[in-house]
């Protein structure tokens, strides 16, 4: 049985209370929150036992599972690390990327398994294309969220863009030739609304926009390469895909289309999107990933990539807010 302490119990962090209750071979430990309300109604309805000592609830657990604010990240993890615990952070995996630095050589000078909480790697609509042949030369990004005070002690690149940008690494194996982005700080001290153009030395750009100030919410990305189409709504998980029709496409829609090189005929399909629980599933991943010894799949580098890309953003937000 293996013994998972959980730090931060705010927002997302009963989410991961009610998910942890559910998957197997897991105990509880307890809980460590600095906020006495929320404590007290955290250990009332999930019978749980508060430790209002980081160390101590670190000492009786084999697992960490950090949903604290980001500033608080690097403290926790280096201290779990130290001590041989398993981690679960949750994104972005530090505040600085000196801090996610010393943490990826905290890691690879330990024995322990260390997953970051990019929970959109699990979105049923993502997960629906995991067995397609991908090699994106374009790809078009939208995540826009209605203003909420919760999250905005980092900018928006840091509270929802780097999501996208984690996916795209993992989908895009090349390295990023360069980094063009504007951003504007509305409602906060940091960038709300921002919009990124990724090149990779591939050929392959990304363009993503992301606003936290949105009247409406939208979390879609498009992907185009050869020969097809495929459009991920992270929201309403659903999937299209659009491409030159193969033998297999037995139960897609079809149609003809006249084009300089001849007729084309296209499928259009809607992969089956699975039933999964992201969340859960991304416990469960890190729970396998410490029983059975294998790679977590959310690594303390990937989350390093993902932060190293955000925070190059940043700084071309800034260099143009102050060239403007």
């Amino acid at each position: 049985m293996l013994k998972v302490g959980v730090f931060g119990v705010g927002h997302l962090g009963k989410f991961h209370l009610n998910n942890w209750q559910e998957i197997k071979a897991i105990e509880l430990a307890g809980f460590f929150d600095p906020n006495d309300v929320t404590a007290s109604e955290v250990a009332d309805k999930y019978a749980l036992k508060r430790f209002e000592d980081v160390d101590e609830l670190l000492d009786n657990c084999d697992a960490a599972d950090i949903i604290a604010p980001t500033n608080h990240h690097f403290e926790i993890c280096q201290k779990a690390i130290r001590k041989g615990k398993h981690v679960f952070v949750e994104k972005p995996l530090a505040h600085s990327m000196a801090e996610a630095k010393e943490l990826v050589q905290l890691v690879r000078e330990s024995n322990i398994k260390l997953q970051v909480g990019h929970v959109e790697r699990f979105n049923p609509a993502f997960l629906s294309i995991r067995d397609l042949p991908l090699s994106p030369m374009f790809i078009e990004v939208h995540r826009l969220a209605q203003f909420n005070p919760r999250g905005t002690e980092v900018s928006v690149i840091l509270d929802l863009m780097i999501h996208d940008i984690d996916i795209i690494l993992s989908l895009v194996r090349s390295d990023v030739k360069s980094i063009s982005a504007n951003g504007v700080a509305v409602m906060t001290d940091t960038p709300d609304i921002a919009s990124v153009r990724i090149e990779f030395n591939n050929g392959c750009v990304a363009n993503l926009t992301s606003s936290r100030i949105s009247m409406k919410k939208m979390r879609k990305i498009r992907l185009f390469q050869k020969d097809a189409y495929i459009g991920m709504d992270f929201l309403n998980k659903k999937t299209e895909i659009i491409r030159l029709k193969s033998p297999e496409d037995i139960d897609s829609f079809s149609f003809d289309i006249e084009t300089t090189q001849g007729k084309k005929t296209l499928s259009i399909s809607n992969p089956q999107i699975p039933e999964v629980n992201a969340i859960k599933m991304e416990l469960e991943k890190f729970r396998d990933a410490i029983l059975d010894n294998t790679p977590t799949v959310v690594s303390e580098v990937d989350g390093f990539r993902a932060m190293d890309v955000a925070h190059q953003i940043l700084q071309k937000i800034k260099h143009n807010t102050i060239s403007n």
